[in-house]
């Protein structure tokens, strides 16, 4: 099970819920490589390209993301994408948790609308995540 009792965990994940708030996303890590309790370990305004840059390829770690597009010519939308990443060069038994501690993870970071599995950073690229956004939101009048 994992540990996200942390106040400042659910604090940044109201902040990037908050349309009153710069904050688009947040990166929660394990506090080492033995424990199975999360911290929060980044904020940001940059979106999916600045969390990219924050994501490291020995870890598994989780995030919660505002994306924004314009669904058509008349709408702009906003939606929130719970990220779960293993790096290429996550440790086996730290994998193996992954699915358990997703369930505790989701406790907190309840409100998304899509979940994205991660393994490369380029899986985190935006085109595609808010083409698959447009394809989950509804009516489209561009035909996508």
């Amino acid at each position: 099970m994992a540990d996200v009792s942390d106040p400042k965990i659910d604090e940044a994940y109201q902040d990037v819920r908050s349309d009153k708030s710069d904050t688009n996303w947040i990166l929660l890590d394990y506090e080492s490589d033995r424990s199975d309790k999360l911290q929060l370990t980044a904020t940001g305004s940059g979106g999916l390209a600045e969390l990219r840059e924050h994501l490291d390829e020995s870890k598994a770690s989780y995030a919660y993301v505002r994306v924004q597009y314009a669904n058509d010519k008349e709408s702009k939308r906003e939606k929130f994408i719970l990220v779960v990443w293993i790096g290429p060069s996550c440790k086996v038994m730290r994998k193996a948790k992954i699915s358990v501690h997703t369930a505790d993870v989701k406790q907190v970071l309840r409100v998304y609308s899509m979940e994205v599995a991660a393994r490369e950073k380029d899986d985190l690229k935006e085109e595609p995540i808010i083409i698959r956004l447009r394809k989950a939101g509804g009516a489209s009048y561009d035909g996508v």
